[in-house]
């Protein structure tokens, strides 16, 4: 299963969106506070718990500066997926969107592709708010 985000752009500089954002303790920011519980994180890894008590855990695996910030699921999370965040500047600001490929049944596809498109969705909207809220 497939997800991709909507693009938004984010008024900040490409390399100071790629430093908060390849901090996964500041994924934190960028979840929605009332459907997450229980974030622990470390710069390097993350786990949460959404609706329903499922625990997510992301592992940062590789980091392409100011392009691309590849993670994949962690030994907690309910089935296998990759997810990355990419990055482009435009004229000092910064467009993105996060790409999400999970291995999940025919089953389970119909229970979570609309909760977590708006999951992806919500995080790169609140990405513009957290860069407007440091200015």
């Amino acid at each position: 299963m497939k997800i991709k985000s909507e693009k938004t752009v984010v008024n900040a500089d490409v390399k100071s969106v790629f430093n908060f954002i390849s901090d996964t303790r500041n994924l934190e920011q960028l979840l929605p506070e009332n459907e997450v519980k229980d974030f622990q994180g470390s710069e390097k890894d993350c786990s949460f718990k959404v609706q329903g008590g499922i625990v997510i855990s992301l592992e940062q695996k590789e980091l392409i500066p100011t392009q691309e910030i590849k993670m994949t699921s962690g030994s907690k999370s309910p089935f296998p997926f990759k997810l990355s965040v990419h990055l482009e500047d435009k004229d000092g600001k910064t467009e993105g969107y996060i790409a999400f490929d999970g291995e999940v049944n025919a089953f389970l596809k119909m229970m979570v592709k609309k909760p977590l498109t708006n999951l992806f969705n919500h995080m790169t909207e609140r990405m513009t708010t957290v860069f407007a809220d440091q200015k």
